[in-house]
C-alpha cells in the first residue's frame, strides 16, 4: 500500500466546551480520531466551575431503575445512555484524576475536596496532551451555503470543515457563561425539531406585599411540607426546605418541583402550592396549644411560642389571613397545615440552573445524530431533557458526550 492510499485521520469538531464536549472530545480522541474542540468563551467548563462553589455535585448515589426515572419524560431515552455510563461510571472516571469522591447524607456524591476547579484543571490539561486542540473565543454562527462551520473570533470570522460535527451548546440558562440557546434558528434552519427553552431548576414569583419581601427575603423556610398537584391532577407532597426571596421562593425543594409548577403554569396560567408549616403536629394538637391563654402576649409571639414558629413562618401567616389572623383560630390552623401560595411564573432562563426543551429527542437516532443533518451529532443540555438538580444533570451530559462520541465512530466506520 502507498502512502497515497493512507486515509488521513478524519478530523472532528466538537462545539462547546462544557462537561458533554469535553466529555465527547475526550473519547472521540481515544478512538483516535483528529479532535478540535471550540468554545465561545475564553476558558472551557466556566458553568461546571460555578456549579462547584457551593460543593461539585458530581452525581447521586440512587440506585438504577430509580435514578433514570429522574428523567421524566425521557427516563427510558437517558437510561439507555446511562447504560453506557453510569453514576459509578462517573465517580470512577474522576477517581482517575485522583479526585475522590463521597456520598453525602442527602445520597449526593461530591469530591472529597468539595471543588470543581482542580477537577477541571487536570481535564482540561489531558485533553491536550493527548492531543485534543483546544479554541476559545469561537463563537458558533452555524453553517456557511456549502456547509462549512462558521465562528466568530477575535480575528474576524473563521469556516472550518470537519468529517463529522459534535453541537454541545448548552441551554438557555446563565448566558453570561456561554449558554445562551443562541444556536436555536441555525438549528431550525436546518428543519430541526426543537422544543422551546423553558426555565428548569427555577424559583417563582408570588406577589408578596411589600412589607413581607422587604423584612423576610432570604429567609429559609425549614422545615416544610409541600403539597401540589401533577399534570395528571393527582396530589403530591415532597418534605424539605426553601427559601423566601424578594419575588418569591426558591430552593432546592422548589427546584425539585419545578417541571410540575412550570407546566401547570403554561396550562392554567398560574399554579397552587401548599406548604405544612408545622410537618411534626397535626391540626387537633394546634388548635389545643393555640387555645392556651395568651397572657396578654400579641399574636405572633402566641404563635412562636405554642406553635413553634420562626419570624417568616409566622409572617407568612398574617401575609395569608391578614393583620387580625389570631380571631379565628381554625383558620390558623389549616393555614399552619396547607398555607396556599399562588405561583405566577417561573423566574427567567437568564438567572435558572436550568433549561428545558431543546433539540427533540426525536430528531435525533440512537447515535445522537440529526435526521436533518446526517455527520452532526449533539450531546448535553441543549438536548430536550430536564432532570431536578443532585447530579443528575452533569450525569446526563458526561453520559451523552459519551453516546455522541460513540456515534460519531459508528457513522464514520459506515463511510
Amino acid at each position: 500500500m502507498s502512502n497515497s492510499d493512507v486515509r488521513p485521520p478524519r478530523r472532528i469538531a466538537v462545539i462547546g466546551g462544557g462537561p458533554a464536549g469535553l466529555f465527547a472530545a475526550e473519547r472521540l480522541r481515544a478512538a483516535g480520531l483528529d479532535v478540535d474542540l471550540y468554545e465561545a468563551k475564553g476558558s472551557p467548563g466556566r458553568k461546571f466551575l460555578i456549579a462547584g462553589k457551593g460543593g461539585l455535585n458530581l452525581t447521586h448515589s440512587d440506585p438504577r431503575p430509580l435514578f433514570d426515572s429522574r428523567y421524566r419524560e425521557q427516563a427510558t431515552r437517558v437510561g439507555r445512555w446511562l447504560d453506557g455510563f453510569d453514576a459509578q461510571a462517573l465517580r470512577d472516571w474522576a477517581a482517575g484524576f485522583g479526585v475522590e469522591t463521597y456520598v453525602g447524607s442527602s445520597g449526593r456524591v461530591f469530591p472529597v475536596d468539595r471543588k470543581a476547579a482542580p477537577l477541571l484543571r487536570g481535564w482540561v490539561r489531558r485533553l491536550k496532551e493527548q492531543g485534543v486542540r483546544l479554541h476559545v473565543n469561537h463563537r458558533w454562527l452555524g453553517w456557511s451555503d456549502d456547509g462549512a462551520l462558521r465562528f466568530a473570533t477575535d480575528n474576524g470570522e473563521l469556516e472550518v470543515r470537519a468529517d463529522a460535527t459534535v453541537l454541545a451548546l448548552g441551554g438557555g440558562s446563565w448566558p453570561q457563561l456561554g449558554s445562551d440557546g443562541a444556536w436555536v434558528p441555525a438549528l431550525q434552519a436546518r428543519a430541526v425539531d426543537i422544543a422551546p427553552l423553558q426555565s428548569a431548576n427555577c424559583g417563582f414569583d408570588v406577589a408578596w406585599t411589600p412589607f413581607f419581601a422587604q423584612r423576610h427575603a432570604g429567609a429559609p423556610l425549614k422545615p416544610v411540607v409541600a403539597h401540589w398537584h401533577g399534570l395528571d391532577g393527582e396530589p403530591r407532597s415532597l418534605q424539605g426546605e426553601c427559601v423566601a426571596s424578594e419575588y418569591g421562593i426558591e430552593g432546592s425543594l422548589i427546584y425539585a418541583l419545578s417541571a410540575d409548577l412550570r407546566d401547570t403554569i403554561n396550562r392554567d396560567g398560574h399554579a397552587t402550592l401548599w406548604l405544612d408549616l408545622v410537618p411534626g403536629r397535626d391540626e387537633a394538637r394546634l388548635l389545643a396549644d393555640l387555645s392556651q391563654p395568651r397572657k396578654g402576649r400579641s399574636f405572633g409571639e402566641h404563635l412562636r411560642r405554642q406553635a413553634g414558629l420562626d419570624a417568616v413562618k409566622t409572617a407568612l401567616v398574617f401575609e395569608t389571613l391578614g393583620k387580625d389572623a389570631g380571631n379565628d383560630l381554625a383558620a390558623v390552623v389549616t393555614t399552619l397545615k396547607r398555607l396556599p401560595l399562588r405561583l405566577l411564573r417561573p423566574r427567567p432562563m437568564a438567572e435558572v440552573i436550568s433549561t428545558a426543551g431543546g433539540v427533540r429527542l426525536g430528531a435525533l437516532d440512537d447515535g445522537l445524530m440529526l435526521r436533518a443533518v446526517p455527520g452532526v451529532f449533539c450531546a448535553g443540555e441543549m438536548l430536550d431533557w430536564e432532570a431536578p438538580t443532585g447530579g443528575y444533570l452533569l450525569t446526563a451530559c458526561y453520559a451523552s458526550g459519551l453516546r455522541a462520541a460513540e456515534g460519531v465512530t459508528a457513522w464514520l466506520a459506515t463511510r
